[in-house]
């Protein structure tokens, strides 16, 4: 999925950006609250909140800010967030799956309306293209962890559906439902991951030129900018030369 995987990179480099930081970090921080909310606010008894630990963490998100977060939720005056998935097309026909948490639904649908009108694109109904994605767990180790046939090996081990290597590191796929079970399986074989949460991984993809990528981008900053939204995910897929024009 090579939309998905240039997409995934174009949000690491982002995401390391002093200027996205403190939003993301807050982000980040409303995941954890939300997850200790909903359950127990011990991260080994609550696999949400285990998983949305383990991300801020790769993040680089501190410590106190992890369990402010926490606190938060077992405080009980924490925000009450509804989660919403909104779904349209972008620039170039391409599907995008936008995750919010939000305390008030008539702002948020009214912000991500705009923003899609603004730059191109179109609002659709739950379900117009969520239908093109997979629901599926990401569990990423950086290149040096092993070669591509001992993370395999231990993906298989861990009950994972699929493993890809590259020059840039390795991404383990699994079951939705499995993710907990296949990431602390692999953390025995391969130590801590980088990264393990829940994405949208696309069936299909829609190749743009340059010019599609630039329009698209900017929608899916300004979708990003948003307080509200949490994950941004579209099927847009470009050669390595449109890639290194960006």
């Amino acid at each position: 999925m090579a939309g998905h995987s240039k997409w995934a990179n174009i949000q690491h480099r982002k995401g390391r950006q002093d200027a996205v930081r403190s939003k993301l970090f807050s982000k980040l921080a409303k995941e954890i609250t939300v997850a200790a909310k909903m359950g127990d606010p011990d991260p080994e008894k609550n696999p949400r909140l285990r998983m949305s630990v383990k991300e801020a963490k790769s993040n680089s998100v501190p410590k106190d800010v992890i369990d402010r977060a926490i606190k938060k939720a077992t405080g009980g005056d924490s925000e009450d967030y509804e989660e919403i998935r909104y779904e349209g097309y972008g620039p170039g026909g391409v599907a995008v799956i936008v995750e919010a948490m939000t305390d008030n639904r008539n702002r948020t649908a009214s912000t991500v309306r705009s923003t899609f009108s603004k730059h191109g694109g179109n609002l659709g109904e739950t379900g117009s293209v969520s239908f093109m994605f997979d629901r599926k767990g990401e569990v990423s180790y950086p290149a040096e962890v092993g070669d591509a046939d001992t993370v395999m090996m231990a993906a298989i081990e861990a009950g994972a559906e699929d493993a890809e290597s590259s020059e840039d590191g390795h991404v383990i796929w699994c079951a939705d439902t499995d993710l907990n079970d296949v990431s602390t399986a692999l953390e025995t074989d391969l130590g801590e991951s980088e990264s393990t949460k829940l994405v949208w991984r696309p069936t299909v993809t829609t190749e743009l030129d340059l010019d599609g990528m630039q329009k698209l981008m900017k929608l899916l900053d300004a979708l990003e900018d948003d307080d509200d939204v949490q994950r941004v995910t579209a099927n847009f897929e470009a050669s390595d030369e449109v890639m290194e024009q960006l």
